[in-house]
């Protein structure tokens, strides 16, 4: 909803101009931060810079392939800092072809292939979250399923409010009988999915637990500390029992930039990192505690030895390098960015009670209990037709923009 201070509120008077229309015009302000946000001036020029002066293939030997490899490196370390990780724990994850190895795999089978709710390129969560169903599918296939046994078939656990990303390919491993899922509803009281209800979902043949760390309708932030540790406490005395171990994963792309996220804090084998949440390009990143040795991470694509064959293609070093400098500039300004945004957030939710009346406003996301991101309000405008100095357009029942409108 909100930016940060210096360069951001900067980037948020450009956003201004570009919606106004002049003297006395319709002047519009974006509010639909969790859907995308503009590219920050720092990491524009760091895409620029590498287009022009780092455009050699990473895998070459020469100067100029040199000096792009060395440029993703860099960037590697920037995600490593911002989420309190290693580099060798970054993946990164680019295009939309990672739905072919996925329709490949169901082609194997003699099953339709799964393409998603269109064949569009996909969302950048899209590619990470994929990668971490199909590794836990295949591990658990691999290591534990009985062919021909029920009982051996994969089961996720996962909220009944992750995003698409999430879900869609849930639902379809679901239709094709290449898994089990359960969706845990979120508690009306907290708007978390409470960590006991999560537990209680877990089977025998449980081999992952996704779970997003805050919500991008609600900004309610997940209990992804509290499920992590105590699933690990679990998965000792699955080992004992010879059951699976279960993964964990969080689709991050909503609080990064927004709060401090520290995977040694949180616990998770899997972290998502989109990059066009926080001001960065469109490209996102994986994170996995020790990938292919702590945590298993399979790929799903065949090809070239890039990103150590986990996710292999041509790497797109201007993009890389400018989601390293969005994370440098998160990792630097984090603490900053949040107090501001939560200062925005709080003044439009104080000016919507003094004009609308507290009556007539419900404020969705005021959860007793729970934390919220700080950029995030979620509310309801109760009564026939608004009055007052805004009117609030929007599409999917998501705030998109505000507009002046003259009263009466």
């Amino acid at each position: 909803m909100a930016a940060g201070k210096g360069g951001r509120r900067e980037l948020n008077r450009r956003v201004l101009l570009l919606w106004g229309r002049g003297e006395g015009a319709d002047w519009r302000v974006y509010l639909d931060h969790n859907a995308t946000t503009p590219l920050a001036p720092e990491a524009a020029q760091a895409v620029q810079d590498a287009m022009l002066q780092a455009w050699g293939n990473p895998s070459s030997s020469h100067p100029a392939g040199r000096k792009a490899k060395e440029l993703i490196g860099c960037a590697r370390e920037s995600l490593a800092r911002m989420v309190g990780g290693r580099p060798e724990d970054i993946v990164f994850t680019s295009g939309g072809t990672e739905v072919g190895a996925a329709a490949e795999e169901s082609k194997d089978k003699g099953r339709r292939p799964f393409s998603g709710p269109s064949f569009s390129p996909l969302p950048f969560s899209l590619q990470a979250n994929n990668m971490v169903i199909h590794t836990a599918r295949r591990h658990f296939r691999e290591s534990q399923a009985r062919p021909g046994d029920s009982r051996g078939t994969p089961h996720i656990v996962t909220s009944s409010v992750e995003h698409d990303s999430i879900r869609l390919p849930l639902e379809q491993l679901v239709k094709e009988s290449l898994a089990e899922a359960t969706f845990v509803a979120v508690s009306p009281r907290s708007g978390r999915a409470e960590v006991d209800d999560i537990l209680a979902a877990i089977r025998p043949t449980t081999c992952l637990v996704s779970i997003m760390l805050a919500n991008n309708e609600t900004g309610v932030i997940m209990p992804v500390t509290e499920l992590s540790q105590r699933i690990h406490a679990l998965n000792q005395w699955r080992v004992a029992e010879g059951l699976p171990r279960i993964l964990v994963h969080t689709d991050a792309a909503q609080m990064i930039g927004k709060g401090r996220v520290d995977v040694q804090e949180l616990g998770v084998d899997y972290l998502t990192i989109v990059g066009h949440k926080f001001y960065g390009p469109r490209i996102g990143a994986l994170y996995v505690r020790g990938p292919g040795t702590t945590t298993p991470l399979l790929p799903m694509l065949f090809g070239g030895g890039q990103e150590r064959s986990f996710r292999p293609g041509t790497e797109n070093t201007p993009m890389i390098a400018g989601l390293g400098q969005a994370a440098e500039l998160v990792s630097k300004n984090w603490e900053a960015y949040k107090a501001h945004m939560q200062d925005v957030r709080d003044y439009l939710e104080a000016r919507l009670e003094a004009s609308f009346g507290k009556q007539r406003i419900h404020l969705n996301s005021h959860f007793m209990g729970s934390k919220r991101l700080c950029n995030t309000s979620n509310f309801s405008i109760l009564g026939p037709g608004l009055q007052g100095p805004l009117r609030f357009c929007s599409a999917a029942g998501s705030p998109m923009m505000w507009r002046r409108m003259p009263c009466g």
